[in-house]
């Protein structure tokens, strides 16, 4: 059976930094890259970190319906998992592990339910986030705040997820995670 998996989290919460441990750990895992509609940033590699698509080439790829999943992030911040990148891991008779915010997580799991595995990662606290935002030194005041803004409600929707890991200890988040999709590959 073609499985999934789908971690999701606020921004700044860990979940990437997990994910990589999971693939580094894993064999049995292939990433799926999402792909965005904006600029590739310095350290990222286009098909590795995202598919960097550009507004125009997003929208036409909704247009052909290429998308598994999409969702405009923020105003035309467009982020989504196309569907090529399932049938590629599949392909390779791996299971497909997600690194996606809680709304794409939670519509992944409503179209593969019984195949998907679905782990929000909780951050200690809004103000740990806060500050692991503001470390990045990627943020203005007023995007932090927008940010923190959709964290918050995106951490009221925890409960829709299969399993919550608290991610105050990064070495305890990456072995609990580890170990819920090791049962979960295994049944």
């Amino acid at each position: 059976m073609n499985k999934l998996i789908v971690i999701s989290a606020p921004s700044g919460a860990g979940k990437t930094s997990i994910v990589k441990y999971l693939l580094k750990n894993m064999d049995a895992l292939s990433f799926s890259v999402s792909a965005c509609s904006r600029d590739k940033r310095e350290n990222e590699t286009d098909g590795k970190d995202y598919h960097f698509l550009g507004v125009k080439d997003f929208k036409k790829k909704i247009k052909e319906n290429a998308f598994l999943e999409w969702e405009e992030v923020y105003k035309n911040q467009f982020y989504g998992t196309l569907k090529s990148e399932l049938q590629r891991a599949w392909n390779d008779g791996k299971v497909v592990v997600f690194d996606v915010d809680v709304t794409g997580g939670l519509n992944i799991k409503k179209q593969y339910t019984q195949k998907c595995l679905s782990i929000f990662i909780m951050p200690p606290s809004v103000d740990v986030l806060r500050k692991r935002l503001g470390g990045r030194g990627t943020e203005s005041e007023e995007t932090l705040d927008v940010r923190i803004s959709k964290a918050e409600e995106e951490i009221s929707r925890n409960s829709e997820f299969d399993k919550i890991i608290l991610n105050d200890d990064f070495e305890i988040a990456c072995e609990e995670t580890q170990a819920v999709i090791s049962n979960f590959i295994k049944s």
